[in-house]
Order: C-alpha cells, then structure tokens, then sequence
C-alpha cells in the first residue's frame, strides 16, 4: 500500500465485503446448523474466503501472494470474523500457522503456505501442554534427531482447531529441561502421520479442538522452521500476534453484543414503558459501552505498531491490550445477559452464544493475572 488513506480504503472494502459474505453465509441459523451437525471438515464458509473474497493472504507480503498489509488486515478481518463467530480457523491458520511460514521460507514450508492461501489448507498450533499454564517455554514433547529427519513423542492438549487441520505446527524441545528459553523447535507434522492420535472434541463456544499425543512419529528434516533449538522467539512473537488478533475479534463479538441487547432494552416493556427508560439501566449501558470503546482503541493503538515493534514493548503492550479486553468482555458479556434475563442463556437466541465466546476470550492466550504479571515484568524492558 503506498499511503495510508490507500490502506485504510482497502481494508474497509475487506471489511464490507467480508460482513457481506458472511451474512450470506454464517448466519446465525447456519451457526445453529453447523453446531447441530459437528464434524471434522472445516467450517464451510472456509474456501469461500479465498475462491469467492480471495482476503486470505491479506496480511501477507506481496512477494508470499499477499496484499502487504501485515497486522492491520489481520485485526481488521477478525473483527469482522467475530461479530459472526466465525474466527477460529483464522486465528490459527493465517495469524499464527501463515505468519510462522512465511517467516521461515523452505520447500515444505513455501508448498503448504501457497495452499493455505489458496483456501486449500487448514492449519493448527500444537504448543500448549497439560502442565505449561501459559509459560511459553514449558514444552516436554521431544524432538531428537534419527537419521536424516526427526522423532517426535509427547503430548499437547487443547490444540484449537486441530480436528479441522490438515497439518500441525508442533513446538517441541530438542534440548534443555521444561522452562529453559533455550532448546525449542517448531516442525510441520501432517495430521495422519503415522504415530499420531487425536482426541477431537467440540469446545464450549461451538469451535474444535483436539488432545494429541506423539508416539514416535517420524518427520523428514525440512520440516523443521527455523534454527533448532532457537524457535521460543518465534513462538512468542506468533502468540502475542494471536493474542492482539483476539482482542479484536472480542471487538466484534461485543459490538453483536450491544447491539442485541439496545434492541432488547428497547422493545421490552415494564410498567408500561421500554425498560431502555430506567435510568440504572442506561447506566450500565453506558459502562459496557465504555468499556468496549476503551478496549477497541487500545486493540486498534497497539495494532498500528506491533509490525515494528521490538520483543519488549511487543510483549507489553500486547498484554495490556488483553487486560482492558478481559475486563470489557465481562462488563459487556454479562450486562448483556443480565438484561436478557433468563433467556440471555438460552441456545436459540445468539447473545447466549456471543457471551460464551467473550467469556472464553477473557482468558484465551493467559487470564488478565498473567498478562498483568507480564506487563510488570517487561517494564522498563527488563525481563
């Protein structure tokens, strides 16, 4: 893009086109049919996003087959992406699986990166583990050398996405103990490896995910990303760019929110009068709209640097990004449901189903204790 008024024209045609399609295609009585009938096959809204909208490489340089517009089309489209609840395959194959490939070119790693833009593949991030509780470097899948490729064996549970993917991006230690900063890798494991077995299960809010256990499964040496042993920056730098990318679907998420619960507000009477006239209730309105303003600026503020920014200030401005977005994501969420009532939970009205969504993000990538720790930590730029 050569300027910014350029950039800010193209992605609120993305915006547009992408809320145009997804009414047409994720409504919210075809999100009542797809939870009804799960399976493993991606959403199947997924390859229109590239056949019909070709947005999938957005974010992308120009020169992997993208438009160039790195992390802003990313916030932009998953906002947009979470006002449908339709994210997740996004968040993990174009933030964090496109992002880690593109970063490191090779044969494997450039094939898979064209067929993820071409809609042609789902990707999946197998890092976290049963023990870690958020610390990025406590892996104890294995990774060691045999023969002219790899070994893999160990666990990871609650992989998101998984049982949707054709390919795992797998974080595994290669030296070191559980916690070292050194001694992580991150390799390109096909799902029907053999030795790998997946326990897919449906999470709370309607997406997918999987616990996967490694037992000698057996990869060839260009599948690994990178530098072994040398892969926890990376790591990082994907999860503090999925962790903003959530923060602005949870924009889009409590927009549905809002907007559901005014018109609710307004048409419901008691007494004779729309309860939108009770004056505690309008102002409670006006903290959840606060809170959502204040989240939104800070997602978009800190959106507009990250590209650049250097592993520090990524690391805490990110994190102070998700605590005003946890603390929105409860005002709005369960202000919305309170006023709802009862019904606020039912499954056939979709404020139940958003409020699910925004009570997942609020601890999504780390509560707001971890990234409050985290923001302390980096303080001033020390560790």
């Amino acid at each position: 893009m050569n300027t910014r008024t350029e950039q800010e024209d193209t992605l609120a045609m993305l915006r547009d086109s992408l809320a145009r399609y997804l009414d047409n295609h994720h409504g919210f009585e075809q999100r009542l049919h797809a939870l009804a009938n799960t399976g493993d096959a991606p959403p199947p809204f997924w390859q229109g996003l590239s056949r019909e909208l070709d947005l999938l490489g957005a974010a992308l340089p120009e020169s992997r087959g993208g438009m160039g517009l790195g992390m802003a089309a990313h916030l932009a489209l998953m906002e947009t992406l979470g006002g449908a609840l339709a994210a997740e395959p996004y968040l993990s194959t174009m933030v964090i699986g496109a992002g880690l490939l593109q970063r490191h070119p090779g044969t494997l790693a450039d094939a898979l990166l064209a067929r993820v833009v071409a809609g042609q593949a789902v990707l999946a991030f197998a890092h976290g583990e049963p023990q870690s509780r958020h610390d990025r470097a406590d892996v104890r899948v294995r990774l060691v050398r045999e023969g002219d490729g790899f070994r893999l064996d160990g666990h990871k549970a609650i992989v998101q996405a998984a049982p949707w993917a054709g390919h795992l991006i797998v974080s595994a230690r290669s030296r070191g103990a559980p916690g070292d900063a050194d001694g992580l890798s991150l390799v390109v494991v096909p799902k029907d490896a053999p030795g790998l077995r997946m326990r897919a299960y449906p999470t709370r809010d309607g997406g997918r995910a999987a616990d996967i256990v490694f037992d000698s499964v057996r990869v060839p040496s260009d599948a690994l990303l990178g530098i072994e042993g040398e892969a926890l920056p990376q790591i990082e730098q994907a999860l503090d760019e999925a962790t903003l990318a959530v923060c602005a679907e949870s924009i889009g998420v409590m927009r549905r929110l809002m907007r559901d619960t005014l018109d609710y507000v307004r048409q419901r009477k008691q007494f004779g009068v729309p309860i939108s006239s009770f004056q505690v209730l309008q102002h409670r309105l006006a903290d959840m709209h606060m809170a959502l303003e204040q989240a939104g600026a800070l997602t978009a503020s800190v959106g507009e640097s990250i590209d650049d920014a250097a592993p520090h200030e990524r690391a805490r401005a990110v994190s102070s990004a998700k605590v005003a977005v946890a603390k929105a994501c409860r005002a709005v969420g369960q202000g919305a449901v309170q006023m709802h009532g009862g019904m606020g939970m039912t499954e056939e009205l979709a404020v139940g189903h958003y409020f699910r969504r925004a009570t997942l993000i609020e601890t999504q990538f780390g509560p707001p204790a971890w990234h409050l720790r985290r923001v302390a930590r980096w303080r001033g730029g020390a560790a």
